[in-house]
């Protein structure tokens, strides 16, 4: 990968712990199928960061090299208070791993906050919401969609603002073809736009903003509002845009929510 500098130190110990460059890491935060996210600090600075350390052998097994260009390009392109930082990023000297060094988020994933707590009042889900479509808006400016906003990929900070995370399945200019759409269908399955599953041809910041109205849904209801499953059944339900919003919602709330979920883009709010 053409977009990381070697930098020693992979695995150096110090009396503390184990060194990645000028960081000391600390406790796992997340695991994934290629990457694990630990606490690190900085022993110059003592300042905080998480770090993605990525197998460079499991990306090439999995075949998700260009993912991984993808999110690490896109990430050091955007610089907004409510998407998380990339900091830097560099490689071992042996080369088998790759070191994301991000801004640390300490409040979690605000699907969790939802999970454990229930649904936001209006007056919290309208915060959090107007950050999200915010951070979102400026990534459209920048020619960047998002294409995987789930609630598991929003973060929360110490004070409650959102951050959102995950670039993996992002989409740039140079991804559009000739007709001006984009064509790779992803996204999490609860969350995907209807014209996605439609196969055709979509706009990146119509299908994000779908997303977002899931999101919202769910925020202001405590569940997503399209459950089933099979997943055939599933997308049918998407591909009608039938939802069920809950009348203790207020007339504005219901309203909002019922301009984002129309399964037509060509009529969907912007």
């Amino acid at each position: 990968m053409h977009t990381v500098v070697a930098e020693k130190g992979i695995r150096e110990y110090s009396k503390k712990g184990i060194r990645v460059g000028k960081y000391e890491l600390g406790k796992t935060l997340g695991e994934g199928n290629f990457s694990k996210v630990k606490f690190a600090t900085d022993v110059q600075s003592g300042q905080s960061f998480a770090i993605k350390i990525l197998d460079r052998k499991r990306i090439t097994d999995l075949n998700i090299t260009d993912q991984i260009i993808r999110e690490i390009e896109t990430s050091k392109i955007l610089k907004h208070p409510h998407i998380v930082k990339l900091h830097k990023v560099f490689a071992s000297n042996c080369k088998t791993k790759i070191c994301m060094v991000l801004e640390y988020v300490t409040g979690g994933e605000l699907f969790y906050k939802i999970k454990q707590g229930g649904r936001l009042t209006e007056t919290e889900g309208r915060k959090l919401f107007q950050q999200l479509i915010d951070g979102v808006s400026y990534c459209h400016k920048q020619g960047i969609f998002h294409r995987d906003l789930k609630l598991e990929n929003i973060l929360l900070d110490s004070t409650g603002n959102i951050k959102i995370c995950d670039f993996g399945f992002s989409a740039l200019p140079q991804h559009f073809r000739s007709d001006g759409l984009l064509h790779t269908a992803c996204g999490t399955p609860n969350y995907v736009a209807p014209e996605i599953l439609a196969n055709k041809g979509y706009d990146g910041a119509a299908a994000d903003i779908w997303s977002c109205g899931v999101i919202l849904f769910a925020i202001l209801s405590g569940y997503l509002p399209f459950l089933d499953r099979n997943l055939a059944a599933l997308y049918q339900k998407i591909y009608k845009g039938k939802v069920e919003i809950p009348e203790w919602l207020s007339p504005g709330a219901r309203a909002l929510i019922r301009r984002i979920l129309d399964p037509s883009p060509a009529t969907r709010i912007n």
